[in-house]
């Protein structure tokens, strides 16, 4: 029997956790956690969900789809337009890999700390 839990929150590592909380609220609209700083910010969802940016000296971005620094986790957002929805974080400071695996149904980008997440349509 499977062991209940729910995800109540996702941390990525990244060098300035305000700039990347910054980026992910303009890019998903969930509001910032009143005590977010310099060393560890975080977006809160209406449904409890947390997504935390935690600073890490040193910090190697992953080089996807190249593996010499792999990628830990990556996030997918369903979207309802996946062009519409990559042109608006490209604006945000996303940037588009050459390499899309299936460009029709997702979209690889890469968020302004080096994390690879997948745009999904519905």
């Amino acid at each position: 029997m499977p062991v209940q839990m729910k995800l109540i929150a996702i941390n990525l590592d990244c060098p300035d956790p305000l700039a990347l909380a910054s980026f992910y609220q303009q890019a998903t609209g969930l509001s910032s956690h009143p005590k977010s700083d310099a060393d560890f910010a975080g977006l809160n969802g209406d449904d409890g969900l947390f997504i935390g940016f935690q600073r890490v000296d040193d910090y190697q971005a992953p080089s996807w789809p190249d593996q010499t620094v792999p990628q830990q986790l990556h996030v997918c957002f369903k979207v309802e337009d996946l062009d519409q929805a990559e042109a608006r974080l490209l604006e945000l400071g996303a940037k588009k890999p050459e390499q899309q695996p299936n460009k029709d149904k997702w979209r690889v980008l890469i968020d302004p700390a080096g994390h690879p997440f997948c745009l999904v349509t519905s």
